[in-house]
């Protein structure tokens, strides 16, 4: 292992909400070390060294956390295995989705620190979670608020929606955003930003049986206009959809505050802290910070804490086209994906020639590579000995390490990193 190149085997995830046996991209990659049961959700590839899934040498019984800590100088750099206490700083995953995930945001430091003092059972580490996805198939997900006036004309085209809040707080919402709602003075978009709290305030925290009633009052209504007329509206398809994953839930009622967006293979998105987000359906890689504290509010079985969800978010607001994260040309093959945080970045490889080969220079820091497409080879500081590649196979590479990709008829490859 003197190389500090080492071939992987990685944590399966099986939740509620992942694709089914072979349907599913986790599935596929992860079947090289495990039997596939196609009546079995495969939801989660987990490539790092987090507690609750931690990656594996193949065909060792050693940890990566392990061999990490054995020579954190040699696989980190000093300066991350200071900043990270001798550990790789991110999580990345594949993530294969049949139904949709939580309406979900994740603390900042500040705030994942007093969650973990406070609640270690349920935030089971104090960092923040800041996370990137590239759709690796067509990708739908919820994210960030919506343009305000949209919010309101959904208030309007919604009668459920505004009879949950109640007349008061609609009026407030609607007086207060009207004519300034692309406003770009602070005060008005503070303003602006309170309203848009009380409203999904109201949403999130009316009584239980009242939200039932009223998502079944309107899936019901949709799914007969749509049965009528043939409309073929994305938000009433999704009110039907989630209505029907999880029927009397409060959070079909985030479809009409949040964008809704559909991401081609490649394209990305960048979920900062304290920002309010759903996973619908796809598959796509997702990079991480190194922390699993979710604070989550509705479409979930799983324990909700809506006050603290409700109080966190920023409260930004705007069109999901503005919040899709575009890549940086590297090469005539490779682009980069850079969020603005310290922890990741991640390089997506696409050789679609035959014979093609890609050079990477050393990085001066970890990086953890996964192909999801084709097959090939990857020599290691020009030496002679090849590791193979194949959809699914997953290697560490350590700090200052240069590799070369080769293929005969094409491969995709993705790459997270950290450097300082």
């Amino acid at each position: 292992m003197t190389d500090a190149v080492y071939c992987l085997e990685c944590a399966v995830q099986s939740y509620d909400w992942g694709k089914l046996g072979n349907e599913s991209k986790v599935a596929h990659f992860a079947s090289k070390f495990t039997d596939i049961n196609n009546d079995k959700p495969y939801a989660e590839l987990w490539m790092g060294t987090h507690p609750n899934g931690p990656s594996k040498i193949t065909g060792t019984n050693t940890f990566l956390k392990e061999a990490i800590s054995s020579n954190p100088t040699q696989h980190l750099t000093a300066a991350i295995a200071q900043n990270y206490d001798n550990d790789l700083p991110f999580l990345f995953k594949v993530l294969s989705v049949r139904k949709a995930l939580s309406i979900q945001a994740h603390p900042d430091k500040k705030l994942g620190k007093e969650l973990h003092e406070k609640y270690p059972t349920i935030y089971k580490d104090p960092n923040h979670k800041p996370e990137m996805a590239i759709a690796i198939t067509d990708f739908e997900a919820l994210f960030g608020f919506r343009p305000l006036n949209e919010v309101a004309s959904c208030l309007h085209e919604f009668p459920e929606f505004a009879a949950l809040v109640g007349d008061a707080t609609v009026k407030k919402f609607l007086d207060s955003v009207r004519g300034q709602s692309e406003t770009t003075s602070p005060e008005e978009i503070t303003s602006n930003k309170a309203v848009l709290r009380e409203l999904f305030a109201a949403v999130m925290m009316a009584d239980a049986n009242v939200v039932k009633e009223s998502v079944d009052k309107m899936s019901r209504r949709v799914e007969r206009e749509q049965r009528e007329t043939g409309d073929d509206d994305c938000t009433k398809e999704l009110i039907v959809r989630l209505s029907t994953q999880y029927p009397g839930d409060v959070g079909v009622f985030a479809v009409l505050m949040l964008n809704y967006v559909k991401l081609n293979p490649g394209q990305a998105i960048f979920l900062g802290a304290n920002e309010p987000h759903a996973y619908l359906f796809g598959d796509c890689v997702e990079c991480m910070a190194a922390s699993d504290n979710v604070v989550r509010a509705g479409l979930t079985p799983k324990f909700k804490d809506v006050p603290v969800l409700v109080n966190m978010l920023t409260y930004n607001y705007g069109p999901a086209d503005k919040q899709i994260l575009s890549p940086i040309r590297h090469s005539s093959t490779t682009v980069l994906y850079d969020p603005p945080i310290e922890e990741f970045s991640v390089l997506l490889t696409t050789l679609t020639r035959e014979n093609a080969s890609e050079e990477f220079d050393p990085i001066s820091g970890p990086s953890v590579l996964i192909v999801t497409e084709g097959t090939g080879v990857m020599i290691v500081d020009n030496q002679e000995r090849k590791k193979e590649l194949w959809p699914g196979g997953v290697y560490f590479i350590g700090a200052g390490i240069k590799i070369r990709i080769d293929t005969k008829d094409g491969l995709v490859a993705y790459r997270a990193l950290c450097t300082v």
